[in-house]
């Protein structure tokens, strides 16, 4: 069978095919499209609902879920696996639905800003969408208009093109017949026709897109900590399953035992944890968002409480793109009062106004004359000029209109100001009718400055306090970056042209990024060394961008940060979006990454002290040859050790510094605290197996308990042989349960003691609540013991007075011996471990 080829895409050129005025017939762009030479859309990030499924239900934490849950279904512990596999998917859907929500409300940020284009088609222009337009098309490009596809200006037209979005540079850029006009960037002067050359994935922006698509997200320190934890439990417990299940099977122990054994093993692996942190993300995102920013990855709301470098562009971030007249100086003989009555009625009567224009007239409200010839304002001119009844004036650059720029001219540029030069002129053209000047006479100067955000200031300041630096990345002149990054607040010191990074390798570069604060006319490329330079010196780095040029340095940082008034293609790569265009937000999101780190890591002392306990106990039991200390129902009872106190303890959590030594201080809490109440736990578990076994050899028992346990067991006393072992195991199982559990209740008061008697780990938090939720737990459980239903379910025996007075009088010394570890660090002397806690 022939394969059928597509003809190659013709050449396209300004002089070529397609370049004439009439543009292409409709049947020739549809042609064009189904060859697949329309300007399809190119997304940046990860952002469709197919990966953001797949990587939220297949992330680390979940396929442990599911190989659990997979496992345990195998041995057909049923209920096991649908818990396990249940909570994977609890996690997968809280973390899919947040950032579903998110691309939801972004999509609807990016339909309300969809410009339409105008195309000549069968010799007439039609108005169409932007993934409409086709290689070969011909584009109506007017001022205000964006340019969507890359492609020369054609013969009779002339533009000015703001690529700030792409280069950083916010001078307008003169387009003549022949030059290139790149896709993202703005007509803010004149007019013509552009032929549309690389459309799609094929054009400047779609091609710095796909750059930025090809970086992945980091994992937060907490994240890579947590994962380190689960990985070393996993590792541990699979080598205690296997010793305890060869032992098992030495024993001959039965299918169903061995099963009730894997799943009480496998429950030592926290993997509570992993909902917790998924709860936790999700409701730190909803609050960012009520602030103004839209969390797009889950984990970059604990992620930015790490940041301790924010590189930053100027305009868009700093600034709010406008001017504000700072000043207007008389020149000569020149009044200032009738200067600034001059100036005021210049920027009024002008019939082209500019953001220079604009500026004045809204500090200056003046009278409109009648203007009999102009000369608009053009990056070339660099002036522009009106011809009134009240004279011939011009506006413009001092270098463009003097032949000696002053003194004053200088001084004020140097502060980052915009300098321009009101004059009287004799004339404003020459005879053939093109712009000149003739007879200058310079009446004042106008000095404007880039508008600073009205929160930018104390934004700063907030940074600075907190310990975080700023970097100002900017396309524009060095200087103006600098006294502009001054007067927000920063310490810029000597600003850095992007030229003088070229040709330096990493470790000059380094040095020169440690020290600089501010760098001018950086191209995109610069952006994104720069922040790797940040990362291979240990920093956490934040970018705050709103161009495309910006795209490639946002997916370098460890937090990617667009202004919703960016481009779109900064938006899909960003972790977070500002809505509200304010990076003020940053500092109150950084308090909020600090509240769930706190929680987390509370919650972490709180899993890992359980599975601690709870595996030597495991150990200590089947090496003394007393039965199993646990069945799968009793595992459900860190419901209440665990899992509650967890969920209110995350949420209550203050703000925390990250804590750099989190792992070495999680083995100076949970050692003691697994060493001390196993050797208790393990205490009381031998006391009372042996105490029941003597109790119901001797003969002497009592029917009423015989008629119990005959209960509990489901066997019958002096019928079954085992039923003596099987009674004291499962009153054993009771009163290790029970003192684990209130056990597990007071070591809250040890991470978060309300006064001085529980400060034996860390100082008094002043908080009472969750000495509240320890009192209502204590009640709760109590309830538990008390209620036939409930202690039942959870496979232990009804209340026995023996069992309370043994669990009562073990948490005394319990509590002592644990105070005494932490206050004195007992083991950490054994050991001989020096330092002190971090805690």
């Amino acid at each position: 069978m022939r394969q059928r080829t597509e003809p190659a895409a013709e050449p396209i050129t300004a002089d070529g095919p397609g370049a004439d005025a009439f543009g292409l017939s409709e049947a020739e762009a549809e042609a064009r499209r189904r060859r697949g030479e329309a300007n399809t859309a190119v997304r940046g990030g990860s952002r469709g609902y197919g990966e953001i499924l797949r990587t939220n239900v297949f992330s680390f934490f979940n396929l442990v879920l599911f190989v659990i849950g997979a496992t345990l279904l195998a041995l057909g512990r049923y209920s096991d696996a649908l818990i396990s596999v249940g909570l994977g998917l609890i996690n997968a859907v809280i973390s899919t639905v947040q950032e579903i929500r998110a691309k939801r409300k972004l999509d609807q940020l990016q339909l309300l800003e969809r410009a339409t284009v105008v195309v000549v088609r069968d010799g007439a222009e039609r108005t169409i969408g932007p993934d409409r337009v086709v290689r070969g098309d011909v584009l109506r490009v007017r001022a205000g208009d964006q340019i969507v596809v890359d492609g020369p200006l054609l013969p009779g037209g002339r533009v000015e093109a703001d690529e700030s979005l792409l280069t950083g540079e916010s001078d307008p850029v003169v387009k003549a017949p022949g030059d290139d006009l790149l896709s993202g960037s703005h007509c803010v002067a004149g007019n013509g026709h552009q032929l549309a050359r690389d459309v799609g994935a094929r054009s400047h922006a779609g091609r710095l897109t796909a750059e930025a698509r090809r970086t992945s997200t980091d994992a937060t320190p907490l994240q890579r900590r947590i994962e380190f934890v689960v990985r070393l439990v996993m590792l541990l417990t699979a080598l205690m399953s296997g010793a305890i299940l060869a032992q098992a099977a030495l024993e001959g122990f039965t299918l169903l035992r061995v099963v009730q054994i894997t799943a009480v093993l496998s429950g030592l692996i926290p993997y509570g944890l992993f909902f917790l942190i998924a709860l936790a993300y999700t409701a730190g995102a909803v609050r960012i968002a009520r602030r103004g920013a839209l969390v797009q990855q889950v984990n970059a709301v604990e992620s930015v409480s790490n940041v301790d470098v924010v590189c930053t562009d100027k305009t868009g971030t700093l600034t709010t793109g406008n001017l504000t007249l700072a000043e207007v100086v008389p020149l000569g003989d020149h009044s200032r009062d009738a200067a600034v009555t001059t100036l005021g009625a210049f920027a009024c009567s002008v019939t082209a106004p500019n953001l220079t224009s604009a500026a004045i007239a809204a500090a200056l409200p003046g009278e409109t004359w009648v203007v009999r010839d102009e000369v608009p304002f053009t990056s070339s001119l660099r002036w522009s000029g009106l011809v009134t009844d009240h004279g011939t004036w011009v506006l413009g650059a001092p270098a463009a209109l003097l032949p000696q720029v002053p003194e004053a001219v200088a001084a004020r540029t140097g502060e980052g100001l915009r300098v321009l030069i009101l004059a009287r002129a004799a004339g404003l053209r020459d005879e053939a009718g093109r712009p000149r000047l003739t007879g200058v006479e310079p009446v004042a100067l106008a000095a404007l400055a880039d508008e600073l955000r009205d929160d930018v200031v104390p934004t700063v300041a907030r940074f600075r306090d907190d310990g975080v630096q700023l970097k100002v990345l900017s396309g524009d002149d060095p200087r103006t970056v600098a006294a502009i990054a001054a007067r927000a607040g920063l310490a810029v010191g000597e600003p850095v042209p992007g030229a003088d990074l070229d040709g330096l390798d990493d470790a000059r570069l380094d040095e020169l990024v440690a020290r600089t604060a501010v760098f001018g006319r950086v191209a995109p490329e610069h952006k994104e060394r720069i922040v790797r330079s940040l990362r291979r010196q240990g920093r956490y780095v934040a970018m705050i961008g709103d161009g495309v040029n910006d795209a490639r340095a946002l997916k370098q940082a460890q937090v990617g940060v667009a202004m919703r008034s960016g481009s779109t293609v900064t938006r899909d790569v960003a972790d977070i979006v500002l809505t509200g265009d304010s990076f003020a937000v940053l500092p109150p999101a950084r308090e909020e990454g600090r509240r769930i780190i706190g929680g987390i890591g509370i919650s972490l002392y709180v899993f890992l002290a359980r599975v601690g306990s709870q595996g030597l106990v495991i150990l200590a039991v089947t090496m003394l040859g007393l039965g199993f200390p646990y069945t799968p129902t009793q595992v459900g009872l860190t419901l209440f050790t665990v899992g509650i106190p967890t969920a209110f303890l995350t949420f209550w959590a203050a703000p925390a510094r990250p804590d750099p030594h989190l792992l070495r201080n999680l083995a100076r809490f949970v050692l003691p605290a697994a060493i001390v109440t196993a050797a208790c736990g393990t205490a009381i578990y031998t006391a009372l197996y042996q105490g029941i076994l003597r109790g119901f050899s001797s003969g002497r028992t009592p029917a009423e308990v015989i008629d119990d346990f005959e209960s509990y067991t489901g066997l019958t006393y002096g019928t079954d042989t085992d039923f003596t072992v099987a009674a004291a195991t499962i009153g054993a199982q009771t009163g290790l349960s029970t003192f684990f559990c209130y056990a597990s209740f007071l070591l809250i008061l040890f991470l978060a003691p309300p006064g001085r008697f529980f400060a034996a780990w860390t100082r008094p938090t002043g908080d009472r609540r969750p000495a509240y939720l320890v009192v209502a737990l204590v009640v709760v459980f109590t309830a538990v013991l008390l209620v036939p239903a409930l202690w039942s379910y959870f496979g232990l025996t009804g209340p026995a007075g023996p069992v309370f007075e043994v669990v009562l009088l073990s948490l005394v010394p319990w509590f002592g011996a644990l105070t005494l570890a932490y206050r004195y660090r007992i083991l950490e002397r054994l050991l001989g471990l020096g330092g002190t806690p971090a805690r």
